[in-house]
């Protein structure tokens, strides 16, 4: 996956904003690290010259709770020369916090404090993986 973007790639999803290429790829690499039982799943796939979108499933466990999640998510690209230049993730926040959290995901998930208090801490997280990984860090 990290081959496929452009030097200029943008990735969005509801836990992450707006990364850059450094930052998506770090992202990935960090998030496979900790999903050691990651099943991802597939369908619906769409692709032209200039966008792409796909519906994907990813089933792991939540490295921070040890909670099984199953996530819903749909993918959007756009496209330039071959290479992802934006790619947005869409899925519901409630939902995949309900079950990564449990109880206070159930209850704060659809909380505006709640989501932004989970990307702060992811974006930390990221942040933090980013410079104990010099190949991220020296980019």
């Amino acid at each position: 996956m990290q081959e496929c973007y452009a030097p200029n790639a943008v990735f969005r999803d509801a836990v992450f904003i707006d990364l850059s290429l450094i930052e998506v790829k770090a992202m990935w690499h960090m998030l496979s690290m900790g999903a050691k039982d990651l099943v991802l799943k597939f369908d619906s796939v769409n692709c032209s010259e200039l966008k792409g979108s796909c519906n994907w499933i990813a089933e792991y466990t939540f490295s921070l709770t040890k909670r099984k999640v199953i996530n819903k998510i749909r993918a959007e690209f756009e496209f330039r020369e071959g290479k992802i230049v934006r790619h947005h993730d869409t899925f519901s926040f409630w939902k995949w916090a309900a079950q990564a959290f449990g109880l206070s995901g159930i209850l704060l998930g659809w909380t505006p404090f709640f989501q932004k208090k989970v990307q702060a801490a992811s974006r930390k997280r990221l942040n933090d993986f980013i410079a104990q990984h010099r190949e991220y860090s020296a980019a």
